[in-house]
């Protein structure tokens, strides 16, 4: 157990679950970190995190879950990130991202054929929203869908698909109603990815979360029977929305573990490190960085435990969400960047793992909502409040 988690905002339960889930990463992930960090697509690892169900902490006992809540959800973003966030980021998108729209929307046969098996790890998902001409202005999608008989075609592209050319299944956005605004003409689909007309363009290269699959996908004439449909025709800008609230809440989860291994880090180091008769401890340049990154973690964890408390309760949390994902992506870029800062040349070695974090971190200002969005979401949502129609 992290000696220095303060335990006043959790319960004894979920204090309890954070060493289950810790016990877990020590065994099955500590000792592989680095290897899957060079390219190897985890999938057996996710079977095995889905058999421990750590793939279905928010998900009804219906489909395998343990319906415990976002509040457990975090927990296990945060520890599973703190040893490997490209590892993390498949969990996620398969079952945070297209899971929980599945969970929310879809109808018990859905839920059985198409969440079951991931909340087991058996199956990957993933959510098709992003694509090459639209990233924040979802609204501004073009992926189209129109009826045929009693199914539907879809074309488009999507782009930077988490686990898209691993997954088995896609919850994909597209319009069907182009003559209204996207907001009301806007659908979600369940696609099989074995699909005709479903490919692959691309995996892309990217700077960090190397254990991760991000894809451009290609959708050409793909037909989804009617009963694939997510929801209500129409529904699918709702769906969207809904998502992205519990997704953020989870990122910011998965923030504070990239930056807590690090800090651990640079703290151990910073003792050990010895310059001009002392250790580098002793110097306000490096222990003031010390007290910031303390500072963040336990911020962001209270902003991030908050947002989860107030979901699994039901109610509203776009600001809250928006504020958690916001302070703890660019908390942890700042921690990942002076713990490296700390270790000094060592640091931007591969000897430790810092410069893994950093790379990682600097990802998530951006996926998920931009840090550019989630402040005009912010400022939208406080004059909401303070001037109600």
């Amino acid at each position: 157990m992290v000696k220095y988690l303060s335990n006043a905002l959790w319960t004894d339960d979920e204090v309890k679950f954070r060493e289950e889930v810790q016990t877990f990463c020590d065994k099955e992930i500590v000792p592989i970190a680095d290897e899957i960090d060079k390219g190897l697509y985890p999938r057996e690892l996710l079977h095995k995190i889905g058999k421990a169900g750590y793939m279905g902490v928010h998900h009804d006992k219906s489909v395998g879950g343990s319906n415990r809540g976002l509040s457990y959800e975090i927990i296990v973003a945060e520890e599973i990130s703190a040893v490997n966030g490209g590892l993390d980021m498949a969990r996620m998108a398969s079952t945070t991202l297209y899971g929980m729209p599945i969970a929310r929307f879809g109808t018990e046969e859905q839920k059985k054929k198409y969440l079951r098996p991931v909340v087991a790890g058996e199956k990957i998902g993933c959510i098709g929203i992003t694509e090459p001409d639209v990233g924040s202005d979802t609204a501004g999608m073009k992926t189209r869908a129109e009826k045929d008989g009693d199914d539907w075609i879809l074309n488009g592209e999507k782009r930077f698909i988490t686990n898209g050319s691993q997954a088995d299944y896609m919850c994909a956005f597209a319009i069907t109603d182009p003559t209204v605004k996207s907001k009301d003409g806007m659908s979600a689909f369940i696609i099989d990815t074995k699909s005709d007309g479903f490919s692959v363009v691309q995996d892309h290269d990217l700077l960090g979360m190397k254990s991760a699959r991000v894809s451009w996908l290609k959708l050409d004439n793909v037909r989804v029977p009617s009963d694939m449909v997510l929801g209500e025709t129409g529904q699918g800008f709702h769906i969207l929305m809904d998502e992205l609230d519990s997704e953020r809440t989870a990122i910011a989860g998965e923030a504070i573990g990239y930056g807590r291994t690090p800090y651990e880090i640079a703290v151990k180091y910073s003792t050990e490190r010895h310059q001009f008769g002392r250790p580098i401890s002793a110097f306000e340049g490096v222990s003031f960085k010390i007290a910031d990154m303390a500072m963040k973690l336990e911020a962001g964890r209270a902003l991030t435990l908050t947002a989860a408390r107030m979901y699994d309760r039901g109610e509203k949390i776009t600001k809250e969400a928006s504020i958690a994902k916001l302070y703890t992506t660019e908390a942890a870029i700042q921690i990942t960047n002076d713990a490296l800062q700390i270790l000094g040349g060592s640091g931007y070695t591969t000897d430790y793992p810092v410069e893994r974090f950093l790379r990682d971190a600097r990802l998530m200002t951006i996926g998920g909502g931009t840090a550019e969005i989630l402040r005009f979401l912010i400022q939208r949502e406080v004059y909401k409040e303070f001037f109600p129609r």
